[in-house]
């Protein structure tokens, strides 16, 4: 196992979308345990491949207290949501910032395991907020995009006062 490099904002990679797994191999069990490793590194709850530069439709969460349940997803789809709530996030891939995200808190979705096999599985809380944060990333969007019209104003003014300080 390795522990990868994650991707920042505004690195233009991370608005690319995400293609579905189509080889279930080692490479993807191995990508999935790099995942893992960079995840609990961090520490964080989960983390997607378009956020290590992979472009494959792959996430990985462990939303558990003690970090010792850790789940993958290949190629996820949301099959219903619902109970959408107004929920603060953060993201590896925007560092020090985070903000309040309208999301669904109950999800019913589709995946497939490492070895290919379908699955469905409902999830709620905090596992359904972080499965629709992460499947944002395999379609290319972040969750400042989801922040509300003065939430964007507000981290637009955070980076451009970051970038003066730098300068």
């Amino acid at each position: 196992m390795a522990r990868l490099q994650v991707l920042t904002y505004p690195d233009p990679r991370l608005r690319e979308p995400s293609l579905p797994v189509e080889v279930f191999d080692e490479a993807l069990a191995e990508l999935a345990a790099d995942l893992l490793e960079t995840m609990y590194a961090e520490p964080a709850i989960g983390l997607s491949a378009p956020q290590v530069d992979v472009r494959s439709r792959l996430l990985v969460m462990d939303v558990s207290e003690r970090k010792n349940r850790p789940e993958v997803f290949v190629n996820p789809e949301v099959l219903s949501s619902a109970r959408p709530g107004w929920i603060e996030e953060r993201c590896m891939s925007v560092p020090g910032r985070s903000g309040l995200v309208r999301r669904a808190t109950e999800v019913r979705v589709r995946a497939s395991t490492l070895e290919g096999e379908s699955f469905e599985r409902r999830l709620s809380g905090l596992a359904a907020v972080c499965l629709l944060h992460e499947l944002d990333h395999l379609d290319g969007r972040l969750f400042v995009d989801r922040l509300s019209w003065l939430g964007r104003l507000r981290f637009r003014a955070a980076l451009a006062m970051q970038a003066r300080r730098a300068a």
